[in-house]
């Protein structure tokens, strides 16, 4: 199985020729072409810097499964479920190790572009804010990344399998032992994680119909899927949803300073500026119109 096989290089410069339509198109006033355009633009920036930072851990990926196995032990001594046992629950069943496979590889990207674009269309005023969600949680989930981390599959030692590898599966192109091609050492923090829990808060909260609860089921099996894919520790996923959790709460903290010094409590508008009436109306304090 394939996964997304632009490189680093090339998303870079197809980011930077939609950012140049978005700029050609609103010098001839097409607004809406140009916001769509320098939208896509930042999602494959987004995903340039993804592989970019994958690049970089792979090529710097000392201690990486030392540092998989201090995590290992320290949920074991804290008391959360070990992640091999859910793996061995679901591996006697072929059918649904492929499907989780398949949801890993494809769902994650597949969903949050769904979810910008119907935010972009149908939302338009609120799509501003699940972007630089998006745009803040992704950026902070890569620093940390930066940090090689091997992901539990790596670890056979602790009874993990790599399940992706054995039914030619994979999007990574091989185990440990074989070629690394993509950010097999970037697990910590799991942006699959990231990106499910933001795609559905941003439904929940932006969407009116009642079946927009059904989006809750998309972290769920996410969560599901990259445990039993011994692609992420549960650690992994905890922290991507701190991270996304500050994203909520810097931007909550940018907009009340912004509309702390016009709004009124409550978010009402601000008060019209206290002055004396307009020429030949009356004075509100008597009955007599001001003098000039």
């Amino acid at each position: 199985m394939q996964n997304l096989t632009l490189t680093w290089q090339s998303a870079g410069g197809a980011a930077v020729a939609l950012y140049g339509g978005a700029y050609a198109a609103a010098r001839v006033r097409k607004p809406s072409l140009s916001a769509l355009l320098r939208e896509a633009g930042t999602l494959l920036a987004l995903f340039a810097l993804w592989q970019l930072v994958g690049h970089l851990s792979v090529m710097s990926g000392d201690h990486a499964l030392d540092r998989a196995d201090w995590i290992h032990r320290t949920e074991s001594a804290i008391g959360l479920p070990d992640e091999a046992s859910w793996q061995a629950a679901v591996t006697p069943y072929p059918v649904l190790v492929r499907l989780a496979n398949y949801y890993y590889a494809a769902m994650h990207f597949a969903v949050m572009l769904a979810v910008l674009l119907w935010v972009f269309v149908r939302h338009r005023e609120r799509y501003a804010w699940v972007r630089n969600t998006v745009v803040i949680t992704t950026a902070v989930c890569l620093l940390v990344q930066f940090i090689p981390v091997a992901p539990p599959r790596m670890l056979p030692q602790h009874g993990f399998v790599d399940v992706a590898a054995e039914y030619g599966q994979s999007v990574y192109g091989g185990a440990m032992g074989g070629v690394v091609v993509a950010d097999q050492l970037s697990a910590m923090p799991s942006v699959h994680v990231a990106w499910c829990v933001l795609a559905a808060v941003a439904v929940v909260r932006v969407s009116r119909s009642p079946l927009r609860w059904v989006m809750v089921l998309h972290p769920v099996l996410t969560v599901a899927v990259v445990v039993v894919t011994a692609n992420h520790f549960w650690a992994d996923g905890i922290v991507a949803v701190v991270i996304l959790l500050l994203a909520y709460a810097a931007q909550a903290l940018v907009a009340r300073r912004r509309g702390g010094g016009g709004r009124r409590p409550g978010g009402g508008p601000p008060r019209p500026p206290a002055g004396p009436p307009p020429p030949g109306r009356c004075d509100p304090r008597g009955d007599t119109p001001p003098r000039p």
